[in-house]
C-alpha cells in the first residue's frame, strides 16, 4: 500500500498569529513525516481533516491521490484556503459538530488542533461516530506539561494563553481520554526539533532559548516529556 510522500514546504496554521507566520507557522514537514510513519493509509480510504486552516495539508493529501475532504471552523481560513487551492474540498464546520454521516471515514486527521478545542469529549465523541469500526484518528498536539511552560514565557503571563490552548493534555491524560471513548493508542516517534521549531523557539526565547534547546536535545526526552505527542488511535470495533 501507498504511504504518504513528505515534503519540505512549511504551511500556514494561523493567520492571526503574525509573530508565527513570519516562521512558517505549523509542524508540516513533521506532521507529513508522522503520517509517513504510521500504518500506510490506502488510496481508496475516506480521509477527513479536521482543522484545515488554509489547506496546505488537504491540498498536499489530495494531490497524492487521497479521497480526502476538510473542515475549518475559521471562515476567514477557509476562504485563503479556496484562494490558494480553487476547488479544494474544505467547508467551514466545526470539531464539535463535524457535519457527516456515521462510519463515514476510514481515517480522520487533526494537527495543532486537539489543545484549541474546549470539550475533548465531545470532540472524541464526535471522531469516533464518523469513524468506519477499526478507522485511525491521526493526531498531533502539544504535551500540557511542557508547552504551558513555554505559552507562559511566550504570553508573559499565567492565564493569557489558556483560553487559546484551553485542552491541553498530558501523556497520561490522553491515554486516559481516548481510552474512555474506545480508543487504542500509539504514540509515534517523530523527531520534534526542525529548523520550523528552532525558528519558533528563537523568535520567542531568543539565541539563548535555541543553545538550550541543543543542549537539552529533547527528541531525546522520554516520551511523557515530548514536547509535542503524535498520535495514531484506532477505534475498537
Amino acid at each position: 500500500m501507498p504511504t504518504i510522500a513528505t515534503a519540505t514546504k512549511p504551511g500556514s496554521r494561523n493567520a492571526n498569529d503574525k509573530d508565527a507566520d513570519r516562521v512558517h507557522h505549523g509542524n508540516f514537514a513533521s506532521n507529513l513525516e508522522f503520517l509517513s510513519r504510521v500504518r500506510p493509509i490506502r488510496k481508496q480510504a475516506k480521509l477527513l481533516e479536521i482543522g484545515s486552516g488554509t489547506g496546505s495539508m488537504l491540498a498536499h493529501l489530495c494531490e497524492q491521490g487521497y479521497d480526502a475532504v476538510g473542515i475549518e471552523i475559521n471562515q476567514d481560513q477557509v476562504d485563503r484556503a479556496l484562494a490558494a487551492h480553487p476547488g479544494l474540498p474544505i467547508q467551514l464546520a466545526d470539531g464539535g459538530l463535524i457535519p457527516f454521516e456515521d462510519n463515514s471515514f476510514d481515517v480522520v486527521a487533526s494537527f495543532d488542533v486537539f489543545e484549541h478545542i474546549p470539550d475533548s469529549d465531545v470532540h472524541l465523541g464526535e471522531v469516533a461516530r464518523v469513524l468506519k469500526p477499526g478507522g485511525r484518528y491521526l493526531l498531533q498536539s502539544p504535551n500540557k506539561w511542557t508547552n504551558s511552560i513555554f505559552e507562559t514565557i511566550r504570553w508573559k503571563s499565567l492565564t493569557k494563553w489558556r483560553e487559546d490552548h484551553c485542552s491541553l493534555h498530558s501523556y497520561f491524560q490522553f491515554k486516559r481520554r481516548f481510552k474512555k471513548h474506545n480508543f487504542d493508542i500509539t504514540f509515534v516517534e517523530v523527531p520534534i526539533v526542525t529548523d520550523y521549531f528552532l525558528k519558533k523557539i528563537k523568535l520567542y526565547l531568543g539565541r539563548p532559548g535555541v543553545a538550550a534547546v541543543k543542549v537539552a536535545q529533547p527528541d531525546r526526552w522520554p516520551k511523557p516529556m515530548r514536547t509535542n505527542f503524535y498520535i495514531e488511535a484506532t477505534l475498537r470495533g
